[in-house]
């Protein structure tokens, strides 16, 4: 927000997408900010035939999301018809990790282990990279794109359901958006 208010952003992009979590399948592909950042999920302005209301007042701004109606598949699809390079992150590698509610921990200087939680080398990869002290990683053999995708097509977990953080509630993640939260 301090960016934002600084150099008086009319809008800023972003790369979310609906299928990530149910908060974001109420977004907007083009989603107006009050003055102070927040969402109001009650009073979107409509999104008819792609005609976006783009009248604001000073201060307010705008979120684009150009990707929303994309899925997980429909990205790794367009990185692998598209050449894309990717953090190597993402793929499948051996790591040290730790299990903590269910999520898959990287062991870091970041990370604090309970007296319980022991480390232990694991074949990971991340769907989703995000903060180390909420987001988990998925046990995989995947190593290339063409295995990524197969993986992803057989999952019934969406790649946020690696995320601690979104596990604190239903609403977790539309609170922290009227809040302000990207």
């Amino acid at each position: 927000m301090d960016t934002i208010e600084q150099h008086k952003i009319d809008c800023a992009i972003g790369g979310g997408r609906r299928d990530e979590e149910k908060a974001r399948a109420k977004e907007r592909v083009f989603s107006h900010r009050d003055e102070f950042g927040q969402w109001d999920p009650k009073n979107q302005r409509p999104e008819l035939w792609d005609l976006y209301n783009g009248r604001k007042r000073m201060g307010e701004h705008f979120r684009a999301f150009p990707i929303s109606n994309w899925t997980e598949m429909d990205v790794w699809q367009y990185i692998l018809h598209e050449g894309i390079d990717i953090p190597s992150i993402y793929f499948s590698h051996e790591r040290e990790v730790f299990d903590r509610d269910g999520v898959i921990y990287a062991n870091s200087a970041f990370m604090r282990l309970k007296p319980e939680e022991k480390p232990r080398q694991m074949r990971v990869r991340f769907r989703t990279i995000g903060d180390m002290s909420c987001t988990g990683a998925v046990d995989s053999p995947a190593s290339t794109l063409e295995e990524i995708i197969a993986e992803v097509a057989s999952s019934r977990v969406t790649e946020r359901g690696s995320r601690q953080d979104d596990k604190r509630s239903e609403a977790a993640m539309e609170d922290r958006k009227k809040e302000g939260y990207f």
